[in-house]
């Protein structure tokens, strides 16, 4: 992260340009990101994701009832509509990161059966059956995962940030006390916003909330914890980058087999070019991971950045036509994509960081020997 240098024992009052005025726009409106943003978004997405799979196969299996009579239906969509409304008023009701997972949780549920009956509004005979359905939640997947990574992805977090998150622990920490593990976080935060105005106060207070064993308990921050701690463990193996490369490449075979379909038109319906764009989009892939391959020979690291834009070529280009060609059945596809970036997002940010994984101690590996791992670390 980009912090602010520091000499000696950072106070706020060593730090008067750190103030307001020097900061950004948003900071200055008092909006800070918090740093476990990502994780509460990527919550929301892949809750809307199973939610529109799950309901698609429950309709089909159960012959498509529906709720209602007397010319009367209640959409599903009506259902997405009140699951969101109870996910904003459950986030605008409490103070603190306590009620963020379950609300990403049930806004995600909520936007899945809402964006499940899209065919429903962009045909004029009300049509859920819609042949494009799958690829426009397809699309509009992808246009979320950008947009969170844009807001989170590209700049780093700047101490104040940390420094308001910590306060933001606080609040959950002075209404029922701290576990150890959630005090520690809290003292961690703070430490990355010393040096801001106010982070002596913050962390002196951190230490003065109240013990308490007794903690909520988040299935879905110890899913995700679980999921990373595999990720992390997985980009130290040798044969990670090898495995990244054939899960890529089997994608990219059964993409081709897809594209020559269209182009023999085996599929119904859908126009020449489909199929010459899948190929094209697969060759640009493959020549991407190709030179992944070629770099990571001698940097591993620029090696995984060049395989990440064969992944995002795949996500944004390829898998949207794939999904216009197969609809739900290359769910797959997709869910291959979606491993491998995930893989690749957590190498390249290992390797792009000095500070050791928490909570693995500093062991000085990277300076022991040539980079073997996913990122360049020994495994």
């Amino acid at each position: 992260m980009a912090e602010q240098p520091t000499t000696g024992q950072p106070t706020s009052r060593q730090h008067p340009t750190a103030g307001p005025a020097a900061r950004g726009h948003l900071l200055r409106l008092g909006a800070p990101r918090d740093t476990a943003a990502v994780r509460h978004l990527v919550t929301f997405l892949v809750a809307s994701v199973v939610t529109v799979l799950a309901t698609r196969a429950y309709l089909a299996a159960a012959g498509y009832p529906q709720i209602g009579g007397g010319g009367l239906h209640i959409a599903h969509v009506l259902w997405g509509g009140l699951f969101m409304a109870l996910a904003l008023m459950l986030l605008l009701s409490y103070v603190g990161p306590v009620p963020r997972s379950l609300g990403a949780v049930v806004g995600g549920l909520g936007f899945g059966l809402f964006i499940d009956e899209v065919g429903k509004f962009v045909t004029s005979d009300n049509d859920y059956f819609y042949a494009p359905t799958a690829a426009i939640v397809y699309v509009v997947t992808v246009l979320l995962v950008l947009v969170v990574e844009g807001l989170h992805g590209r700049r780093p977090h700047h101490p104040a940030e940390y420094l308001a998150v910590a306060a933001d622990r606080l609040a959950a920490g002075l209404a029922g006390g701290f576990t150890p593990t959630a005090r520690e976080e809290a003292r961690h935060l703070a430490e990355r916003g010393a040096g801001e105005p106010g982070a002596d106060l913050v962390a002196a207070l951190v230490d003065e909330v109240p013990a308490d064993d007794a903690d909520v308990p988040d299935l879905v921050r110890r899913g995700v914890d679980r999921v990373v701690a595999w990720l992390d463990g997985l980009v130290d193996k040798a044969w990670a980058a090898w495995l990244v490369v054939a899960v890529l490449l089997a994608g990219s075979a059964a993409e081709v087999a897809v594209g020559l379909g269209i182009v023999r038109g085996q599929v119904p319906g859908l126009p020449l070019w489909t199929g010459v764009a899948v190929l094209v989009a697969v060759a640009v892939s493959v020549a991407l991971l190709v030179v992944g391959v070629v770099v990571g020979r001698r940097d591993r690291l620029r090696g995984a950045a060049w395989v990440r834009r064969a992944v995002l070529v795949s996500l944004l280009f390829t898998q949207v036509l794939v999904f216009r060609a197969l609809q739900w059945t290359a769910a797959f596809g997709l869910l291959l994509d979606v491993l491998a970036f995930a893989a690749l997002e957590v190498a390249l940010r290992e390797g792009r960081t000095a500070r050791p994984r928490q909570p693995r101690p500093r062991t000085g590996r990277a300076h022991d020997g040539p980079p073997k791992g996913l990122a360049g670390r020994e495994s």
